[in-house]
């Protein structure tokens, strides 16, 4: 019981602390913004500290430190960095490591945020850009300029899976000191881990496959510890800051992500291989399918394909639009990686990030249309596909 001779809106904030279980099977929630310090001392040392889980929660949280390292673990990284949002993970990273006057190398074929953040945000600082063909190793050597700090990198590609040889670029980056950013949001690192390719950082839109539940927004960086130093004094200017509910939704996610990875793998293996004789689909876009260019290289440096696929049907925009609302099971919603299947049309969501031009350069054509298998019984999503392809 706290002091009864305090008034009542002293009493009201000094109440005694809850006792914490000496070892709860389930993380608490760290749900505070700040955390006391015993002395003047303490509280100086623990404000310069890296990812401090016990000083304010800009700098860190328990369920922050906690979520980095469960992904460090699985990526096989030294350290990591969390944030309130995949994009807010890149645009800290990216940042970090380069200013005016210097020079990225980034992929034609990438996330539209990505594109956009290197074509549109970056050139207002003074930063400039090359775009290559990610398939094509000496496009990135060519690329490279003595100005040049970092190679942008994402594999498989978002929306049309286009694979990029890890291990190749970053052996041409580290022999001329340039930092690797891979995004491993399609892969995961059940699938796929580019570290042990030697990349230098991997960042995951942890929204995705990493929460698996449509229900928390999420970003996390992962990589060597003094680049993950850098970022984090960076991310404490940018404050793209991590809600803790946020951090111990995408934990617990992460606990069946091996088991969901499993079956999102499955599942897309099972609806490319239907929908490559589908008549009313010209190209099915999946690395898992031998007919894919890089499905050789996709094999060597995956152990499994991913969830998310992308099909290019016989017609028009009008078709494709026509065939995405004819699905039932199949929600259309910008994201992926979660238990229920989702659908998108890149073209129309795209306009918002990136122009005309700029998307027929990245390959999103108006009959593109993407899939993100969900953890139904595949034989159900193959039968509404059917359905809404025939009917369109």
């Amino acid at each position: 019981m706290a002091d009864p001779r305090r008034r009542a809106a002293t009493a009201a904030i000094h109440t005694r602390r809850a006792a914490t279980p000496a070892r709860p099977v389930s993380s608490p929630i760290f749900q505070s913004t700040a955390f006391a310090a015993a002395s003047a001392d303490a509280l100086a040392r623990v404000a310069v500290e890296v990812a401090t889980p016990d000083f304010y929660t800009r700098h860190g949280n328990p369920n922050h430190a906690e979520l980095a390292d469960a992904v460090a673990t699985l990526e096989r990284a030294e350290a990591g960095l969390v944030f309130g949002s995949g994009m807010g993970a890149l645009t800290t990273t990216v940042l970090s490591l380069v200013g005016s006057g210097q020079h990225i190398v980034a992929q034609r074929s990438m996330y539209g945020g990505t594109l956009s953040l290197v074509q549109k945000l970056l050139p207002r600082f003074g930063v400039e850009y090359t775009l290559v063909d990610q398939a094509d190793t000496g496009a990135w050597a060519e690329a490279i300029t003595p100005a040049t700090r970092v190679l942008l990198i994402e594999s498989p590609s978002n929306p049309r899976l286009e694979i990029t040889d890890l291990r190749a670029v970053a052996e041409l980056a580290r022999a001329r000191g340039i930092v690797t950013v891979a995004d491993n949001t399609f892969a995961t690192p059940v699938n796929q881990r580019p570290v042990e390719a030697g990349i230098d950082l991997v960042w995951h839109s942890a929204t995705k496959y990493l929460a698996g539940h449509s229900d928390a927004s999420a970003g996390v960086v992962v990589g060597r510890a003094e680049l993950i130093e850098t970022i984090w004094n960076t991310a404490l200017n940018v404050g793209a800051v991590l809600g803790p509910i946020d951090a111990w939704l995408v934990t617990r996610g992460i606990r069946t992500l091996d088991l969901r990875v499993g079956r999102h793998n499955a599942t897309a293996v099972a609806l490319a291989e239907h929908l490559r004789k589908h008549p009313a689909v010209k190209v099915v876009h999946y690395p898992g399918l031998p007919s894919h260019p890089s499905h050789a290289l996709a094999a060597r440096q995956m152990t499994g394909f991913g969830g998310v696929l992308s099909i290019e049907l016989r017609g028009d925009r009008a078709t494709a639009v026509r065939t995405i609302e004819r699905l039932e099971l199949f929600q259309l919603s910008a994201s992926l990686g979660s238990v229920e299947s989702l659908v998108v049309h890149p073209a129309s969501m795209w306009g918002a990030m990136l122009t005309e031009e700029q998307m027929s350069a990245a390959g999103v054509q108006p009959g593109l249309v993407r899939l993100a298998c969900g953890l139904e019984d595949a034989a159900d999503l193959i039968d509404d596909l059917d359905r809404a392809l025939e009917g369109a």
